[in-house]
């Protein structure tokens, strides 16, 4: 029987007031799984997807594991992107908070003098991008001499963006008796080697992939001519309560010719591909986050790693050619338990991609008419929700 609580943990009384604080109360189940076994000081291999709690599985132990007294960096947490690496800086930070345990987020694109200036002071843990972390190793500014807790986040999205050697490197540099952990939303051969080579008699916390679909979530098709899919997107948007949504497409042309085309019929959107410098991925997504844009349109690596709050629809305007890319997508809605609503637009040549998605989970993914409502008598989507 799992705990069913934080209560029911044997945390210390700060980290359960800042747990308290944030309004952190029933478990989620990876972290029902995993948060017993990290305190007891054994390496885990969690497979999780982004938004299912993973964030305090791996850092309500490790800031309990910490000692705030202790001056040097005694925790780091490997990161795909920088987005990734800020959001859980700043989760790990709040559990932190009356433990006095500092954090530090280092990633590329931002000037390197401030992170080493930074290090310089008090840090106990460390949350970074491969790259980053390496330059300031080699600059001698990050020792690893005391790190006792390791955590590789989203390690297959690292993997897959090229960073195996820059993990194993890091790893090596670590010393032998830390703690290692490693959460993934996939668990391929690649990860497995990783977790064979670096890690010792690793505790898995899997979940079938029949389970990868968020129970809260509505999930909705359309098969439609590919030319009519920006209306079908536009009747979509202005029928149902969209507060929030990010549109999916498989190339950044298509992202940037879809982003102009609603701008010109009066959305509030921006598109956000690989073709963006870093300040101007940085001003959209902050634009999204507040407010000032209801709609992003994105390319999937532009999307890797986003991690907003209130995020109610996700649009496939493109049908992914890979499987597991549909619930990475869709996984950026339905966050921590709430409620959202993912449609995927499928055109007659896409079909054989998406029965491919449809086989992988047992949730129903049930079709729809997109026609606008002044076509027929009722509101064929509306009617759904």
């Amino acid at each position: 029987m799992h705990p069913q609580s934080f209560k029911d943990l044997p945390i210390n009384k700060e980290v359960l007031k800042s747990l308290n604080e944030i309004g952190f109360d029933a478990l989620f189940p990876i972290q029902a799984q995993a948060i017993l076994p990290l305190l007891d000081g054994k390496d885990v291999i969690g497979q999780a997807q982004t938004g299912t709690g993973k964030t305090a599985a791996f850092g309500v132990p490790m800031i309990q594991r910490l000692n705030p007294n202790i001056k040097g960096v005694q925790g780091l947490i490997l990161t795909p992107t920088r987005e990734l690496a800020v959001q859980v800086a700043d989760n790990i930070a709040k559990f932190g908070k009356y433990q006095k345990i500092r954090v530090l987020p280092v990633y590329g694109g931002e000037s390197i003098n401030k992170q080493i200036h930074a290090l310089n002071g008090n840090i106990h843990i460390v949350v970074g991008t491969p790259g980053r972390i390496i330059d300031l190793m080699k600059r001698n500014v990050l020792k690893l001499a005391s790190i006792q807790v390791v955590v590789l986040d989203e390690a297959d999205r690292m993997l897959d963006m090229g960073f195996l050697e820059d993990v194993e490197y890091i790893l090596y540099k670590t010393p032998r008796d830390r703690q290692t952990s490693l959460f993934s939303a996939t668990i391929d051969d690649q990860v497995m080697r990783i977790c064979n080579k670096y890690m010792k008699n690793p505790e898995k916390i899997l979940v079938s992939k029949d389970e990868i679909a968020v129970t809260t979530m509505k999930q909705y098709y359309t098969v439609i001519n590919q030319h009519g899919k920006f209306e079908a997107l536009c009747n979509i948007l202005r029928q149902d309560s969209v507060e929030k949504a990010i549109i999916f497409c498989r190339t950044r042309r298509d992202t940037s010719r879809v982003s102009d085309q609603m701008y010109k019929n009066g959305f509030r959107v921006q598109a956000l591909h690989a073709g963006f410098t870093q300040a101007q991925r940085d001003r959209a997504i902050n634009d999204f986050k507040t407010g000032r844009l209801s709609l992003l349109v994105a390319t999937d690596v532009a999307a890797r790693g986003l991690d907003i709050e209130g995020i109610t629809h996700i649009i496939n305007y493109d049908v992914p050619n890979d499987p597991p890319v549909y619930f990475h997508r869709i996984g950026r809605t339905a966050r921590k338990g709430t409620a959202g609503t993912a449609i995927t637009l499928v055109s007659y040549g896409e079909m054989n991609n998406f029965n491919n998605i449809k086989a992988l989970t047992k949730t129903r993914i049930e079709e729809i008419n997109t026609k606008n409502k002044t076509d027929q008598d009722d509101d064929p989507i509306q009617s759904f929700y």
